[in-house]
């Protein structure tokens, strides 16, 4: 089914302002500052005093879904400048005592099964890691940054060729954000 001259406008949140600067929407509130690129050649993007419209000249299932995606993302950004994502992990170790520290923006774990190497590897200078005992809690804006964060901490504490349900030794996601309803 295809619809002519689609509209659809996304209300924004108070406390929030939006720029759109070419194809980059720049939205700001009282957490930070988020940039992202929105391209599409049949979607259009417009921001209207606190409003932001989204046109298709020819609105099919292609730009059903394209659409969909945009708002899910300006939403997600929404949420991020206003409440920021936070992602809470815990630090298992059976025999050895792990030895876990963050240095700038870059996270190190010491003795990770008797290993002599630490584990290190950077993150975004965009996200927050804090230990506090045995959790660790990764704050930021960009839910995509958060998230790809802890993903990497559980990656780097992984035991390769091991059963994870039996060998319960590294550093597990305990707590994610939930799905933005806005």
């Amino acid at each position: 089914m295809r619809i002519k001259n689609y509209v659809e406008e996304l209300e924004v949140p108070e406390g929030i302002t939006i720029k759109l600067d070419g194809d980059i929407l720049i939205v700001n509130g009282p957490k930070g500052e988020l940039k992202r690129r929105f391209f599409d050649p049949r979607i259009k993007i417009a921001v209207k005093d606190n409003v932001v419209v989204f046109s298709a000249d020819v609105y099919t299932k292609k730009e059903k879904m394209q659409l969909g995606s945009f708002v899910a993302h300006i939403k997600n950004m929404f949420y991020g400048v206003k409440e920021a994502y936070t992602y809470k992990l815990k630090i298992c170790s059976g025999h050895f005592p792990m030895n876990v520290s963050v240095k700038g923006n870059e996270f190190t774990i010491k003795n990770y099964i008797g290993e002599k190497v630490p584990r290190v590897f950077k993150f975004s200078p965009a996200v927050k890691v804090t230990i506090e005992g045995e959790i660790v809690t990764i704050v930021s804006c960009d839910i995509e940054l958060a998230g790809q964060t802890a993903c990497l901490i559980e990656q780097k504490s992984l035991r390769p060729g091991f059963d994870k349900r039996v060998f319960q030794q590294g550093i597990f996601i305990t707590e994610k954000p939930k799905k933005v309803r806005l």
